[in-house]
């Protein structure tokens, strides 16, 4: 686990990271509460996991957002005080969940529910997404996609989706939300961060709401790339990074989209694994080492653990490392690593 104990070696690589730390709680104010005391156990472990990885970019995803990104700014400093890097620049915009549509989404004849926001949420703002990085972020030259609908993807899943016209209408593709955000590299050089944090494609019933809208959300990127959106397609270099709640080989949803993003030339899918994660495996398809969160099993045939969070930079960056901080039983930061989140970091080291 050396490279992940220390910055990188050479000031001409740059550390990338994405990790769901699980940042979220049941109302708002709360993690930022948690976060200030400096004392909470598992808000403490995940910042002990960043400083022991070194991002020098760091999406966050599960992480509860608010106004004036306070919350977001205690947790740098829990990362500072562990020995981590000063995150000196911070990103987030409102995401899209527990944004209230004023329609009965799920249909259980109440309005107002978690379940009728445009993202799954008991309150604006729960497990959105940020950005940590020790570069300059370029926040006024940011693009947030978060608002586009759902039915204007081409080749879009929800006709079957049991979503009515008047929901159609309104409903966004983003489930937390997608964007590009410019870091500014020595030299004046910028490199594009795609974030997204996509839905779980379970909780839902036969029509496979979730399911449906999770392939089209990795199926976004995509179509972002082949210049199929009204927005211009990114130029490299850039990194997509995220959670995209899918495995390519294992588990529940609609792997098409996900498979299609690993295997685009524009891309480099680094593969990044880890010693914990092999020895977690279990009865699955796909190759254990590249798994990164790690659910408990309630059922026998229940798929264990899966490779759901990705980074993944355009084809035109050198890689020179890649992993998942998920250390073996008995080794120095396991049960860190366990007690911040189902999720582990990864991270992918690159020569821009």
């Amino acid at each position: 686990m050396a490279a992940l104990l220390a910055p990188p070696a050479s000031a001409d690589t740059l550390r990338i990271a994405t990790f769901n730390a699980d940042l979220t709680r049941k109302g708002p104010g709360l993690l930022l509460r948690d976060a200030l005391s400096g004392t909470d156990p598992q808000v403490e472990a995940a910042a002990s996991v960043v400083a022991a990885a070194h991002p020098d970019i760091l999406v966050l995803t599960g992480i509860d957002y608010d106004y004036g990104l306070k919350a977001l700014s205690a947790f740098a400093a829990r990362v500072a005080a562990a020995g981590g890097p000063d995150y000196a620049h911070r990103f987030a915009l409102r995401p899209n969940t527990g944004m209230a549509t004023g329609l009965d989404l799920d249909g259980d004849g109440r309005l107002g529910g978690p379940g009728d926001a445009q993202g799954f949420g008991e309150f604006s703002g729960q497990g959105g997404m940020a950005i940590l990085s020790r570069l300059p972020l370029d926040a006024a030259g940011a693009q947030d996609y978060s608002a586009f609908l759902w039915r204007d993807l081409p080749g879009a899943l929800i006709a079957e989706a049991g979503l009515g016209g008047e929901a159609a209408a309104i409903q966004r593709l983003s489930t937390t939300g997608h964007w590009a955000v410019p870091i500014t590299l020595p030299g004046g050089k910028k490199l594009t961060v795609l974030a997204w944090l996509a839905t779980p494609p379970v909780f839902d019933g036969p029509e496979d709401r979730n399911g449906r809208r999770n392939h089209d959300e990795a199926a976004f990127w995509t179509r972002l790339l082949d210049g199929a959106l009204p927005f211009a397609a990114p130029v490299g270099p850039f990194v997509i990074a995220g959670d995209a709640n899918l495995d390519p080989v294992d588990g529940d949803g609609r792997p098409e989209a996900l498979n299609a993003l690993l295997a685009d030339p524009r891309l480099t899918d680094p593969r990044p694994t880890s010693k914990g994660g092999a020895d977690a495996g279990g009865a699955q398809k796909g190759d254990a080492a590249l798994d990164t969160a790690d659910w408990p099993e309630a059922k026998p045939d229940d798929p264990g653990n899966l490779r759901v969070d990705y980074v993944l930079p355009s084809s035109d960056l050198t890689v020179i490392a890649s992993g998942v901080y998920w250390p073996k039983p008995g080794e120095p930061g396991a049960e860190t690593a366990a007690a911040a989140s189902a999720h582990r970091l990864v991270w992918v080291e690159v020569s821009p």
